[in-house]
């Protein structure tokens, strides 16, 4: 049985997403869906191998954007391409914008949903990036996309990192081909990204 398989991973019930109130792409209104989603009592950890194919929940996924800011030069994004040792085969040779993963049970000692959930998001940037410089950083918005089998079981927790230098750098081998690219080039190559990245970098970045 693969690691993937065995993983429990936080969710919440389709539904109760729902009845906050349904969007397809990204919302900024982080306030109506972000403390009542940590805060229901709908969460739970359900086996990872079987949320992927149940539309029913939705995983809930931190995704780390960081942008640095140079002056006199075009503000950059770190990108890369995914590789196939990732978790998530249906993402497998895309690009993207975002670092972050799953909420695992192994988070779960880490006190209220709000703590579980900080922690896995940082566990998950241990994990696959080294970030060698300070930064300041804040929770963006939110990405839903029903359109694809992969969205339709996961929603994205966008938060944004502000670098001080560009010394971000990829920890795990399958981040591939990373390092920071300036944000209009990246919009001119989008096609190549997956939609999770196609749905956020024009609605925080146009």
């Amino acid at each position: 049985m693969s690691t993937v398989t065995q993983e429990r991973v936080l969710v919440v019930p389709t539904s109760e997403f729902h009845a906050l109130g349904h969007f397809q792409g990204f919302t900024g209104d982080i306030d109506t869906y972000l403390p009542a989603l940590l805060e229901s009592r709908q969460l739970s950890y359900r086996p990872r191998g079987e949320m992927e194919q149940n539309p029913d929940f939705k995983q809930l996924i931190p995704y780390v954007l960081f942008r640095f800011n140079e002056s006199g030069a075009s503000p950059q994004l770190f990108q890369y391409t995914r590789g196939g040792g990732q978790g998530e085969a249906r993402l497998h040779a895309k690009r993207s914008v975002g670092i972050g993963g799953h909420i695992s049970s192994e988070d779960s000692a880490a006190g209220t949903a709000h703590d579980v959930y900080c922690e896995g998001m940082q566990r998950e940037l241990t994990e696959e990036v080294i970030i060698d410089t300070q930064f300041s950083q804040r929770c963006v918005g939110l990405i839903n996309d029903d359109e694809t089998p992969v969205g339709k079981v996961h929603l994205g927790i966008v938060h944004l990192y502000e670098v001080l230098t560009p010394q971000v750098h990829p920890r795990e081998v399958d981040i591939k081909n990373a390092g920071f690219q300036p944000i209009e080039e990246i919009v001119a190559e989008l096609d190549q990204f997956e939609s999770w990245s196609q749905i956020v970098v024009p609605a925080l970045f146009a």
